[in-house]
């Protein structure tokens, strides 16, 4: 048995890793074209996307990996199935439950790999990757401190002490400095909102101008203010929770609720990271029946078709579970094992009709 144990590996192996490259290639693609508009743009340069792409690479390899596996499976146990070297196997006495047990074994890999590549190298690349774009096209910042949000934008630097989920600021202070960087001016504003066009709407404005050896300080209900800044570069620059390791976000998730601030989509991350490793054994039971359908029952081609069909759908239910489990305050759990839950179902539902037929 673990002679078939380690063919079944070699096998899945090669062929999860064809396919992973593919969607790499093909995910890096799309990545360069988007990257294209900003060429030129500050000191944005073709060096810059180019690298911008590969560190994004941890992340896609993060959220494919399930898919991937499900391809490489597939492709794997097809090929086996076509060359009648399973139905040897089965003849041998390779038990369904012996098979699906095989493949835990085999796939204990694909969710150590999972674990390691979520918890150390997406997040640390999605870091570099986001201020190596924003400190080329112009912008900088700091999240880490306890005094918010911190961005630069020509002369002026930007603190922020709170962005909410609409985007709209709390705490806004702009420090406007000249070219001997002296600093000129102190904006205090109790609120921002975008109004669109690179313009931003500051509410209950404290503003104070240093004229040698004078302050100058006027009030002002609202008013108009022009930046480069806009709610697309503000939300770069607060990590996604899903881009979070899971220590990370259970840190947040301890400091919003600190504050008593909702942490519904916070938690339904975290529980994904601890129930998404899992979905690659999952993805592989659900490839296992494929193994029992016939050559003359459809080809290998279509059998690749329908796991990249399914691979896509559970890589869609596993977004839009987070998004309706925010919406519908459903149980962090809830939301994020549902897409898993129902895909397992899936695979005994299929096992059990190929049993039967």
């Amino acid at each position: 048995m673990s002679t078939i144990r380690r063919y079944f590996a070699r096998e899945i192996y090669k062929a999860t890793a064809f396919a992973m490259v593919a969607f790499l290639a093909l995910f890096a693609f799309f990545d360069m074209v988007n990257e294209l508009d900003e060429l030129g743009t500050g000191a944005y340069r073709l060096r810059h996307a180019l690298a911008f792409v590969l560190l994004s690479v941890p992340g896609h390899v993060y959220e494919l990996f399930p898919v991937a596996v499900l391809i490489g499976t597939l492709a794997a146990l097809s090929t086996l199935a076509a060359n009648s070297e399973y139905t040897v196997m089965r003849v041998s006495g390779l038990a369904p439950l012996d098979a699906a047990r095989m493949l835990a074994r085999v796939g204990s890999a694909f969710v150590i790999l999972t674990v390691i590549v979520g918890e150390f190298a997406a997040p640390a690349a999605e870091r570099a990757a986001k201020q190596l774009r924003l400190e080329r096209l112009g912008s900088t910042v700091s999240s880490g401190l306890r005094t918010g949000v911190w961005l630069r934008s020509d002369a002026r630097f930007v603190n922020v002490r709170e962005v909410l989920p609409d985007s709209s600021l709390r705490g806004v202070r702009i420090f406007e400095f000249d070219g001997g960087m002296r600093l000129l001016s102190l904006s205090e504003a109790a609120r921002g909102d975008y109004a669109g066009e690179n313009q931003w709407r500051l509410q209950d404005v404290t503003r104070t101008e240093f004229q040698g050896e004078r302050a100058v300080v006027s009030k002002a209900a609202e008013l108009e203010w022009r930046s480069v800044l806009t709610p697309d570069i503000l939300g770069a620059l607060l990590v996604r929770p899903e881009k979070m390791s899971a220590w990370n976000l259970y840190q947040y998730i301890r400091l919003l609720s600190e504050n008593r601030q909702r942490t519904d989509r916070q938690e339904i991350a975290l529980w994904q990271k601890v129930i998404y490793p899992f979905a690659t054994l999952v993805m592989m039971a659900l490839a296992l029946p494929f193994a029992y359908v016939q050559a003359r029952a459809g080809s290998v081609g279509l059998k690749l078709f329908a796991g990249i069909v399914l691979g896509v759908l559970f890589h869609f239910l596993n977004h839009l579970g987070t998004t309706l489990g925010v919406l519908q305050t459903w149980t962090p759990f809830v939301s994020a094992a549902a897409p898993s839950a129902l895909f397992l179902l899936t695979a005994l539902a299929m096992m059990w009709w190929v049993e039967r037929r």
